[in-house]
C-alpha cells in the first residue's frame, strides 16, 4: 500500500473538513496515511473530537510532536506528501526553511528531493495573498519541485495533485 504523508496546519474548516474531504477520500483511493499536524492543528482537531476519528483511518500514529532521542521513527518514509490545508504562515515558514514544529520538519526534510512528491494546497485570505512576500514564497516552493495550488471549494480536489 502506498504511504501518503498527509500534513495539515490550522486553517478555517480544518475541524470539519480535513477528515471528510481529505483523509477519508485518500484512504478510499488506496493510500496508507502518515498524518502529521502542526501543534495548533492538532489542538483544534482534538477539541473537535476529530483526532480519534483520524486515528481510526490509519495504522500509524497521528503526529504533532517530535520523537525523543532513541525513540523509533513512527512513520515510514512516504514518497508522496500532501500539505493541506496549508496556512499562509506555514507556507511562508516552509518556503524559508523554518522548521519550528514537527509538520514543517517533515516537509522541510523532503522539499527539493526529486525522489519525493510534495504537493501544497494552501488556504489564505485575499489580504494575505496580496502581501508582497506571498508570491515569492509560492515561487520558492515551486522552484524546489513542489506542486502548489490554492484549495478549491471542495478540498478533495487537492488529492488530484498526487500521482495516480
Amino acid at each position: 500500500m502506498k504511504v501518503l504523508g498527509l500534513v495539515a496546519s490550522s486553517c478555517g474548516g480544518l475541524d470539519t473538513r480535513f477528515r471528510t474531504e481529505l483523509a477519508e477520500p485518500a484512504v478510499a483511493r488506496g493510500w496508507r496515511l502518515a498524518i502529521t499536524l502542526t501543534p495548533t492543528a492538532a489542538s483544534w482537531l482534538e477539541h473537535a473530537g476529530e483526532l480519534a476519528r483520524l486515528r481510526e483511518l490509519t495504522d500509524l500514529p497521528v503526529r504533532s510532536e517530535s520523537r525523543l532521542p532513541g525513540q523509533p521513527r513512527p512513520h515510514p518514509d512516504p514518497g508522496v506528501f500532501l500539505f493541506a490545508p496549508a496556512s499562509a504562515n506555514s507556507v511562508a515558514k516552509l518556503a524559508l526553511g523554518l522548521a519550528d514544529n514537527q509538520a514543517l520538519t517533515v516537509l522541510g526534510d523532503v522539499l527539493g528531493d526529486p525522489a519525493v512528491t510534495v504537493a501544497v494546497a494552501y488556504q489564505v485570505s485575499p489580504a494575505r495573498a496580496g502581501h508582497p512576500a506571498w508570491q515569492g514564497h509560492l515561487d520558492a516552493l515551486t522552484s524546489a519541485g513542489a506542486t502548489v495550488s490554492q484549495l478549491a471549494e471542495s478540498w478533495a480536489t487537492a488529492l488530484e495533485l498526487l500521482p495516480v
